[in-house]
């Protein structure tokens, strides 16, 4: 098991000790255990009980761990399962309900589900238990909304993992002529709620055979399938799964059909005709013939979206998307001083190693003491180190950064003698996210207009499927960062993905400046730009408006004129 997997099934014993009124110091037993997990760099799946305990943790959470390694099992949490009621597990997954509350809601209304416990709100039962009230119920009712209207759907980065396999499973088969993922996932929308594919066979039979055989964790629905598609789910998220098949002349015809948004291809391309009929007209080897027969350079999956891509690429202004060998380095990152998992030597090592020539630290700034936020003498320190690193690199630059916490009143978290000592801020929101939109567009508009922030980071504070952003005025935001000359990020974080695709041509056509930042708290996920630069492309984004895809020596000189004009 991977220390993540690990960390979930410790959470889940502490939520259900909690639940079940342990006693309390066996509850921050093992939360204390969670934390030392997630701080540590490195597995431990091939530790012994030893090792663990040298590295800190108890002799009986170090057995637990190997026993978890060993078993993929815990019996403590096993026996914790066997005396829970089974829908109380969704009830704990409600933000805002920890375990003490729903130990009463269970107690005190008899409540073992999410319907149940719905119900209760709507009867304003909730609201007079004692702890509750109003609020937490109209709270509790929005959560519930939300998790069922997102309920099925996954995020962009956990469906390209389930892409990937099947993928490689039908590419197996030799009756499989040639496979395309096609829908969501091929015009990389953030939050996918069906997978598609269209598969070019003679041998429909055989290949609807290895699907049911030989692919695991997927569920055959014969009453809504048809001759020519195959309708499942993919479990256990239950998720809409299509295998359309087709014969390899009309391959690239119901790729293109697949692949598009309804809008793109309502649109007239020709007098009295849209893209479908195009597509239906006769078969087409591949999707630029197809386009060329409408007249049309080819336009790429992610922007078939049926917005003003036709119209520009009728007047040849398509853009030249960015790709990710633009980047030229990595901002926006965490360490060691505050909550990352990797020392900052190490995270601007991995940088240098994927090919990049610069690293930007932001760690967390004082205020997010709940992150290890550095106070001002940690950032000395911290710069410090820096200058020696920079001075034994050849060829790259860590540039001293923060993310500093943008305040109730949107101030930044340093005063200007500490804030002046940074190469770049970015200025991000943590805490009091529960704001309207008036209260959270003035954050950000007070932030915005403070001569040290360089950067907006995670615009809305969104966590897809799991949180929706606080509200905010984009036209307001995106007009002052024009005004300002302050770089948006796009947050590429596959749980976050924050700036939104749908808003990046607005700020482009500003003249903003987006930054594709990873908030890498690891070495590994400094690969996340992957999915920012996906998110950016989708919005029309391009190298010449990107701030990290500057070079050394112009990122340099921009951060340089920055600090002079301040």
């Amino acid at each position: 098991m991977t220390n993540e997997e690990i960390i979930a099934q410790l959470k889940l014993t502490a939520q259900l000790l909690e639940l079940h009124e342990a006693n309390a110091f066996k509850v921050k037993a093992f939360t204390g255990a969670i934390y030392q997990l997630d701080k540590l760099a490195e597995e431990t799946a091939d530790k012994t009980a030893h090792e663990l305990e040298r590295m800190g943790f108890t002799s009986g959470m170090a057995t637990k761990i190997v026993d978890l390694h060993q078993t993929q099992t815990l019996q403590e949490l096993n026996e914790l399962l066997a005396k829970t009621p089974e829908g109380l597990l969704e009830v704990l997954q409600i933000k805002g309900l920890g375990a003490k509350k729903v130990q009463t809601l269970w107690k005190e209304l008899n409540l073992t589900s999410i319907n149940e416990l719905f119900e209760a709100c709507k009867n304003n039962q909730v609201a007079a238990l004692k702890g509750f009230g109003e609020k937490t119920q109209e709270n509790i009712l929005k959560e519930i909304s939300f998790k069922e209207a997102n309920a099925k759907k996954l995020r962009y980065d956990k469906a390209e993992k389930i892409v990937a396999h099947l993928l490689q499973s039908l590419k197996t088969f030799a009756a499989c002529q040639q496979i395309e993922v096609v829908g969501e996932f091929r015009r990389c929308l953030e939050i996918v709620e069906q997978l598609q594919f269209v598969v070019a066979t003679t041998k429909i039979e055989e290949v609807r055979q290895f699907i049911n055989v030989e692919i695991a964790e997927i569920r055959y629905l014969p009453q809504e399938s048809g001759v020519f598609v195959w309708r499942g789910q993919i479990l256990p998220f239950e998720m809409p799964l299509e295998f359309h098949f087709r014969h390899p002349d009309s391959f690239a015809n119901q790729v293109f059909i697949l692949t598009a948004h309804a809008k793109h291809l309502q649109t007239n391309v020709q007098k009295d005709k849209n893209l479908l009929q195009v597509a239906r007209s006769r078969p087409f080897e591949d999707e630029t013939a197809l386009y060329k027969a409408a007249n049309l350079p080819y336009i790429t999956p992610e922007l078939r979206e049926g917005t003003d891509e036709i119209e520009k690429a009728f007047q040849n202004k398509l853009p030249n998307l960015l790709v990710y060998k633009d980047l030229k380095g990595c901002l926006h990152n965490h360490s060691t001083y505050s909550d990352g998992k990797h020392t900052l030597l190490a995270m601007a090592t991995a940088t240098r190693n994927m090919g990049l020539q610069y690293f930007g630290i932001s760690d967390h700034s004082q205020t997010a003491s709940y992150a290890g936020g550095l106070p001002p003498v940690r950032v000395k320190e911290q710069h410090q180190e820096i200058d020696q690193l920079n001075a034994q690199f050849k060829d790259f630059k860590i540039f001293k950064g923060i993310e500093s916490d943008i305040l109730g009143d949107g101030s930044l978290d340093y005063e200007p003698d500490v804030l002046k000592t940074f190469d770049f801020v970015v200025a991000s929101v943590h805490g009091n996210l529960k704001m309207d939109e008036e209260t959270a567009t003035q954050r950000l508009l007070t932030a915005i207009a403070n001569p040290y922030t360089t950067i907006l980071g995670h615009p809305t504070g969104r966590l897809l499927l799991q949180r929706q952003g606080y509200p905010i005025d984009h036209r307001a935001i995106i007009t002052a960062c024009a005004k300002h000359q302050v770089a948006i990020e796009i947050n590429a974080s596959p749980y976050r993905l924050d700036l939104d695709w749908r808003w990046v041509q607005y700020a482009v056509n500003l003249g903003v400046l987006i930054a594709i930042n990873p908030d890498a708290h690891d070495t590994e996920s400094l690969a996340d730009m992957h999915y920012g630069v996906l998110v950016g492309r989708k919005g029309g984004l391009t190298a010449q408006h990107t701030l990290n895809a500057m070079d050394l020596e112009t990122i340099t000189t921009y951060f340089d004129k920055r600090k002079e004009k301040i």
